[in-house]
């Protein structure tokens, strides 16, 4: 890390809790070493920004803990690690603190921040998503922070109206690397390829496990050589494989990064779980499907408090509706079976709107994390 009190360049601490942010830091720490290369850094990390030279307060991992069940036991912890970095962050003499998602714990950093220097400009990167459900959520963050750095499109007219400034400096989807030539020809092969994405969470998994391998059922009456690739991460790897031992197409489970990028470019057509994987789907022109499936008293109270009618970030982006979604008591395998074999026989209908997608989202101008630092700097 470049100690604060060595340099005469802007002073910045920095808070990721989850690998995501991670990755949106160190793209920024990047951007910001580009355009002012005497920035001092001080901060939690993961191993993406302290590959950029930071040295973190803790290890960033403590802060990766999602559910009620999951927290509460760590509660108290986490509340000393709140107060910890709160302190640390008034200490460095930091002329800016830049909070990267994980609302419940950086939110949290900025209000203690706040009320004890409010001279400290308070920036937070990714903004929630009060387009979708709790609207009332930017107000309660606009008592901490000041500026808000946006990944979509459409999110900065919330903010401002909520009274905080507000910047859209793009998705890190545009700048993520495609497949090579080789890598996507690893998956060429007779019969069509479809990417299997149950999700990356172990409730997700084991809920769309049974549909999708009955949905693969269907589709392989139609088309005997279908190949199926599913590209999961380390921490639900044992459960895939135990739950796809079942399905009547064996899945090439996929966790190397070379391989998943090969896999995106090679589909022919995505059944995927909700989420910024749709968004990964149109950067490589892979159309798809959206299952998802939870308990139904959550399903219950998430449509009574949605503001939405679609849970797909190409849908809501490139204002259409062709993704198909299969939401709750609609994922069943005849369905989503139809809604494939509708894309494998015309593939262009989704065509436009991924690409309209990639395009507001950022793509072809600067990368993401050089936007993000010009508009950090810009608050200072």
């Amino acid at each position: 890390m470049r100690p604060s009190g060595v340099t005469s360049g802007p002073r910045l601490f920095l808070v990721a809790g989850e690998p995501s942010g991670d990755r949106l830091g160190a793209a920024l720490m990047g951007g910001l070493r580009q355009l002012a290369p005497d920035v001092g850094f001080q901060g939690v990390a993961g191993p993406l920004m302290q590959a950029q030279g930071m040295d973190s307060l803790f290890p960033m991992g403590e802060l990766s803990v999602m559910g009620i069940a999951e927290v509460l036991p760590k509660y108290r912890h986490l509340k000393r690690r709140i107060a910890e970095t709160a302190r640390a962050v008034i200490d460095s003499g930091a002329e800016a603190l830049v909070t990267i998602d994980s609302p419940d714990f950086c939110l949290r950093v900025a209000a203690l921040v706040k009320a004890a220097k409010p001279a400290v400009r308070t920036i937070h990167y990714v903004a929630p998503s009060v387009w979708a459900w709790r609207p009332k959520r930017a107000g309660r963050m606009a008592r901490h922070i000041d500026h808000v750095l946006a990944l979509l499109p459409f999110e900065p007219p919330y903010m401002t109206a909520a009274g905080m400034s507000c910047d859209f400096v793009g998705h890190p989807v545009v700048a993520e690397p495609l497949a090579t030539p080789a890598e996507r020809a690893a998956f060429d092969g007779e019969g069509p390829l479809l990417l299997a994405l149950p999700g990356s969470r172990k409730g997700e998994v084991a809920r769309l496990a049974t549909v999708l391998g009955a949905t693969l059922g269907l589709l392989q009456a139609r088309h005997p050589k279908l190949r199926v690739a599913l590209p999961t991460v380390p921490n639900v790897e044992s459960l895939v494989r135990d739950l796809t031992a079942a399905w009547p197409v064996t899945p090439q489970i996929i966790t190397e990064a070379s391989l998943k990028r090969g896999a995106f470019a090679a589909a022919d057509v995505a059944i995927a779980a909700s989420g910024t994987v749709s968004l990964e789907l149109a950067a490589n022109g892979c159309p798809m499907v959206i299952a998802y499936d939870m308990n139904p008293i959550t399903l219950w109270l998430m449509r009574r408090a949605a503001l939405i009618d679609t849970v797909t970030l190409v849908n809501l982006v490139s204002e259409t509706r062709t993704v198909p979604e299969f939401i709750g008591p609609d994922c069943r395998p005849e369905p989503i079976a139809a809604a494939v074999q509708a894309l494998l026989a015309d593939p262009s209908g989704q065509t436009a709107a991924m690409d309209v997608t990639m395009q507001r989202l950022g793509k072809g101008g600067e990368p993401p994390g050089l936007r993000a630092a010009r508009s950090v700097l810009a608050q200072l």
